[in-house]
């Protein structure tokens, strides 16, 4: 006997909480499939993001600069120019860098897969949109319902391929591409033909100038 979560939802609301639960079972496999590495990296990210870290710095950095300075009466173990504490700033960065690097491509990977789900759904959901357009049509053939133009519904009855798409989308990428390259290349041609023109008048300046001083004289 099937359980009550495994039967097929029937009102909206239902589809909502069925939707809502597997999303939720989703992130939990995934937060399990964690290892140690990537909770001790998301930790600190987590961490060094917050204003609890800001605090922290600007304390500690304060009272590094008041104790080397003298101010306080304990003899500086960094004096100014604080070189130790210029080199510890370094080392901290780097590897707060590493983790934010980590976590960032663990979030990467997470949404790659998100982006995958939504493209096999969208696929499904445009095979469906087609079969009920195949059945639509079938009904108004049936029911004697003309159709002026069958064109864009014959079209719309028959299944997207990803493949023609993406060809189309590169053949379009490099449509633009030409197209700029053309652009620059007319418009290099442009500023070229004008400043041959401005040339060809400074060099011509002289010359002119020369005969307007012989009238004179």
């Amino acid at each position: 006997m099937a359980s009550p979560s495994s039967s097929p939802p029937k009102s909206f609301s239902e589809v909502i909480q069925h939707n809502v639960a597997a999303l939720a079972e989703m992130r939990a496999e995934q937060e399990k499939r964690r290892t140690t590495q990537d909770r001790v990296a998301d930790t600190i990210t987590r961490f060094t993001g917050s204003m609890t870290f800001v605090y922290l710095h600007l304390l500690i950095i304060g009272g590094w600069v008041i104790v080397n300075l003298g101010f306080l009466g304990i003899k500086p173990f960094d004096p100014f120019p604080f070189g130790l504490l210029t080199m510890l700033g370094s080392l901290e960065a780097i590897f707060l860098s590493t983790f934010v690097l980590i976590s960032q491509n663990r979030m990467s990977q997470a949404d790659a897969r998100r982006a995958e789900l939504d493209l096999q759904i969208n696929m499904l959901t445009e095979h469906e949109l087609t079969q009920l357009i195949r059945l639509t049509h079938e009904i108004a053939a049936r029911l004697g319902v003309e159709v002026r133009d069958e064109t864009p519904l014959l079209e719309a009855m028959e299944n997207v391929r990803p493949e023609k798409i993406v060809e189309v989308m590169e053949d379009v990428e490099q449509g633009d591409a030409l197209s700029r390259q053309e652009l620059q290349t007319i418009g290099e041609r442009e500023v070229g033909d004008e400043a041959d023109e401005f040339l060809r008048g400074v060099r011509a300046r002289p010359l002119d100038i020369g005969r307007d001083v012989e009238g004179t004289k």
